[in-house]
């Protein structure tokens, strides 16, 4: 898995043999390199031969994902053989649902035979053909893992939050809220040259200032009604200078990063507040910023918690949730939920590009 955040690929060994459910055996992650990233981020602005450099960022993208499966496989030697695939989502660098596509750069063919094992990806495009916004992927999982006999929410905090909302008796649901990381670490990385904002440290010397958070507050994007999705082609960082310059105000950059952070910590609220959840679960690398969760905390007035506490690294989440996908996809179950991407039905999801 790699995210919205461009920081790292992780990857997670599976075990599925008890019953279908997923036991992390081991994991690996490793940082994208600067190069890798710069060209990632020069993909979300549309250029003349963006076709063209899509394809040769695809294949870099596969190099440095085999290098973190093949380290992984190593490490796992003794049982190579019971490797069934590797199941992979790519990287993200255009989503739009509405007009009936999203893009995730993946050269399949390619990795799959540079690591020698069945690769499984493409798998949001079978929901969007049938009406989905595609997104998010992960509600489904963490209805098979997470669920309880109250309702609670499992959120993702990578570049962009997502919501599950797991109620018991109903089908579980699930949208994008709105941006997770990515606005806070894009601009302490222009304020500071940072990459990201360390447990909140930085945000936590500002203070929330009113007419900019009123004005992110009041974005187009969180008056939706779900199903709804969303990327770096809604959230970015020209958007955050398009919100200051619309207050005409002078704001301290330390207190536009604490607004950023309370923004995140709203737009996640709403939802828990809208389903009346009695526990937040919070995974990605969101449940490492303190402040993050102190703030989410205070709003939803309910215990919020790492899914550590569940004996499931917070990391390890999403790559354990794709594994679950490619498990689906070689079992022949469908894994999308109508109730969450709005598509007419739900479907068989990924594609499989073979080793032989």
């Amino acid at each position: 898995m790699s995210g919205t955040s461009f920081d790292a690929i992780d990857a997670a060994w599976v075990d599925f043999s008890d019953s279908g459910q997923p036991v992390v055996v081991d994991f690996e992650s490793s940082p994208i390199s600067q190069a890798l990233r710069a060209n990632l981020s020069k993909l979300q602005s549309p250029s003349f031969n963006d076709l063209h450099q899509s394809q040769l960022v695809a294949i870099q993208h596969a190099d440095e994902t085999a290098q973190v499966v093949c380290r992984l496989i190593e490490r796992q030697l003794p049982h190579r053989s019971s490797l069934r695939a590797v199941a992979i989502h790519g990287q993200t660098v255009r989503h739009q649902p509405k007009l009936g596509y999203t893009v995730q750069l993946l050269a399949g063919a390619y990795l799959a035979e540079k690591i020698a094992v069945d690769v499984i990806g493409d798998f949001r495009s079978a929901d969007i053909a049938c009406g989905g916004e595609g997104a998010p992927l992960v509600p489904a999982f963490h209805e098979a893992v997470f669920a309880e006999d109250e309702p609670v929410a499992v959120v993702n905090v990578g570049g962009i939050a997502n919501i599950s909302l797991l109620i018991p008796g109903e089908p579980a649901r699930g949208y994008d809220t709105g941006p997770g990381n990515l606005l806070m670490d894009g601009w302490i990385n222009k304020s500071l040259g940072m990459p990201f904002d360390e447990d909140g440290r930085w945000a936590c010397q500002g203070n929330i200032h009113p007419g900019l958070f009123d004005a992110l507050k009041a974005d187009a994007y969180f008056a939706l009604a779900a199903p709804k999705s969303t990327g770096r082609d809604w959230f970015h960082d020209s958007w955050v200078e398009e919100k200051l310059q619309t207050i005409h105000q002078s704001v301290a950059a330390v207190d536009v990063q604490r607004s950023l952070l309370e923004l995140t910590a709203w737009s996640i609220a709403r939802a828990c507040e809208d389903w009346g959840v009695r526990k937040v679960w919070i995974c990605g690398g969101g449940a490492k910023n303190g402040l993050l969760l102190e703030a989410l905390a205070s709003l939803v007035a309910v215990p919020v918690a790492s899914t550590s506490e569940l004996h499931i690294d917070p990391q390890q989440v999403e790559a354990c949730a794709f594994a679950w996908l490619g498990y689906c996809f070689l079992n022949r179950r469908t894994a999308s939920l109508p109730t969450v991407t709005g598509a007419r039905r739900a479907k068989l999801l990924g594609a499989l590009w073979p080793a032989s």
